[in-house]
Parts: C-alpha cells; sequence; structure tokens
C-alpha cells in the first residue's frame, strides 16, 4: 500500500499529518514575518540612496553625494546577509546560535520553559502561538476537505494568509511578495476548476480590487483621508481569484463586522486612539479562509437571509 494510498484511506492519519506538515510550517512564518518586513525596508533605503546618490551626481553636489555614498558603505558593513535563510536563528540577548534540536516547533519551547538555553532570557509566546495556530488551521483544512486536489493548495493559501496577517498586524503591510504570485497561482489553478471556474476567478479577481478601490476612492472624497491601503485591494482580488466572485459579498460582508467588532472593542476596552488606523488585512483573510472552506454553506444562508 502506498503512502498515498494510505492517506486516502485513512483519513485520521491525514489530519495528522497536516497538522505536523502546519507546526512546521508555522516555524518557517515565524522567520518570514519577522524578516521579510525588514528585507523590504532595507531595499526601500538602498533604492532611495540610490535615487539620491544619482541625483547628486547630476546636480553636481559633491558634498550631498560623499554623505550619500558613506551611507551605503556604513549599510553595506552593517548589513550582512540578512534573508529568509540568513543569518541562522540565534538568541536576541545573548547571541548565542539557537541549535537544530532547540527549534523544534512548540516542543522545543515546552522543553526550554520559554527561555533562552544559554541566558535564560524569555522567549516570547507569540511564536509557539504561531505555530500551533498554524498547526490547527491545517488540520482543520484536511479534515475539512479530505483527500483531494484541492488540498495541498488550500495548505498554501492557509499559510500564506497567517503570515500576511500576522505582518499587517505588526506593520501594516501586504507585501506583494506573497500577495501578487498568489493572485497569479489562483487565477492559474483556475484553468483546472479546483476551485473555481476561469470566468469567474477572473471576475472576482476584478471585482474584488475595484470594489475596495472605489470604497476607498469614495471615503477620500468626502473625508478628505485614506481608509484603507492597496494592499487590501490585492488582498480581496487574491481571494476573489482563488474562489471566484461569488464568495466576493460574503467576504466583504464577515471581514467588515468582524473589523468594526473587534475594532469598537479595542477602542472601549483599551482606550486605541480612534484616529489610529487598524489593520484590515487580517479581516480579510480571516473571512476569506472561512469562504473557502464553509462559503457555499454561508453562502446558501446569506441567500436565504434576504429572501433570494
Amino acid at each position: 500500500m502506498t503512502l498515498l494510498t494510505l492517506l486516502e484511506h485513512s483519513p485520521y492519519l491525514l489530519i495528522s499529518l497536516a497538522a505536523v506538515m502546519g507546526l512546521l510550517v508555522g516555524s518557517f512564518l515565524n522567520v518570514v514575518i519577522y524578516r521579510l518586513p525588514v528585507m523590504m525596508q532595507r531595499e526601500w533605503r538602498s533604492d532611495c540612496l540610490n535615487y539620491l546618490g544619482q541625483a547628486s551626481a547630476e546636480s553636481g553636489e559633491k558634498a550631498l553625494q560623499e554623505a550619500i555614498v558613506q551611507a551605503q558603505q556604513n549599510d553595506a558593513a552593517t548589513y550582512q546577509a540578512f534573508n529568509l535563510t540568513l543569518p541562522l536563528s540565534r538568541c536576541p540577548k545573548c547571541q548565542s546560535a539557537i541549535k537544530p534540536y532547540q527549534n523544534i516547533p512548540v516542543i522545543s519551547y515546552l522543553c526550554l520553559r520559554g527561555k533562552c538555553a544559554v541566558c535564560k532570557n524569555p522567549i516570547s509566546m507569540r511564536y509557539p502561538s504561531i505555530e500551533a495556530f498554524t498547526g490547527l488551521c491545517s488540520a482543520i483544512v484536511a479534515w475539512h476537505i479530505g483527500f483531494d486536489a484541492t488540498l495541498p493548495w488550500a495548505l498554501l493559501l492557509t499559510w500564506s494568509l497567517i503570515a500576511l496577517s500576522f505582518i499587517d498586524i505588526d506593520h501594516q503591510l501586504l507585501p506583494d511578495s506573497i500577495v501578487l504570485p498568489l493572485l497569479w497561482l489562483g487565477l492559474f489553478l483556475s484553468e483546472f476548476g479546483l476551485f473555481t471556474g476561469t470566468d469567474s476567478s477572473i471576475i472576482g479577481a476584478i471585482a474584488g480590487y475595484l470594489s475596495l478601490w472605489s470604497i476607498y476612492q469614495l471615503f477620500k472624497l468626502i473625508t478628505g483621508k485614506e481608509g484603507m491601503g492597496y494592499g487590501d485591494f490585492k488582498l480581496l482580488a487574491l481571494l476573489g481569484a482563488w474562489l471566484g466572485w461569488q464568495f466576493l459579498p460574503i467576504i466583504i460582508l464577515l471581514s467588515s463586522l468582524v473589523g468594526a467588532v473587534i475594532g469598537v472593542s479595542l477602542i472601549i476596552l483599551t482606550k486605541k486612539d480612534h484616529t489610529i488606523p487598524i489593520p484590515f488585512g487580517p479581516y480579510l483573510a480571516a473571512a476569506g479562509w472561512i469562504a473557502l472552506l464553509w462559503g457555499d454553506e454561508l453562502n446558501g444562508f446569506y441567500l436565504a437571509f434576504i429572501g433570494i
């Protein structure tokens, strides 16, 4: 009996495997969530210095040009290789390297009692929480979808939405390096009818982007303020490409309701300044994930509720 046959006829084994994979991926997502925004900021700084260097050379401002060259040299000396693989993980306090057996998702945190093995500096509870949350979500996806051709892609979308959500919470950024490849992948998968058809996917991507873009423009026209970022438009376009335009109303409704409830709760309970923007990406991501698994049932309930 092959592994695929065993997974097909053993749902508990499939769910367990998905949960373990989720734990491992969750450990990697911790790296992505922390490092990708830093990589983006360094790239933006480098681009700005290059542009200013060209402008100063054209204008003949030697003092400015020398200052920019010095800043570039300082950056090159300070910013060593920094990507999703290098440098290896270290304790932020004592800089001791984290050994592979100290980096087992959740288990290592429990064995180390939430502290660095060398300096005993507390390790943030966030790391095992993201690992456990990713494992749980992966298990739910495997339980709901089962042994199906859509399962690997649904897991990929789930993991990506988790990374996007936490990056948006931390930095109010939805990186194009994650969103755009996923958007194109959703359109590509529609060619095989895995989640929706091609026509529905294309219309979903267009309608997803334009719907929030229109709301943004209308809000800006009325208030003179920006109500959301362009990353939110792209994220909804991504979800429209994967799931089809039919699921956009329920995604927008769910994300708006959850966002309103959480936003008001934060203002009341934590005295959060209502003028400080709250990232909308996590609500879109959560609503899109719910629609991925239970979209047909929710759409049926919604249409029955409004009498259609």
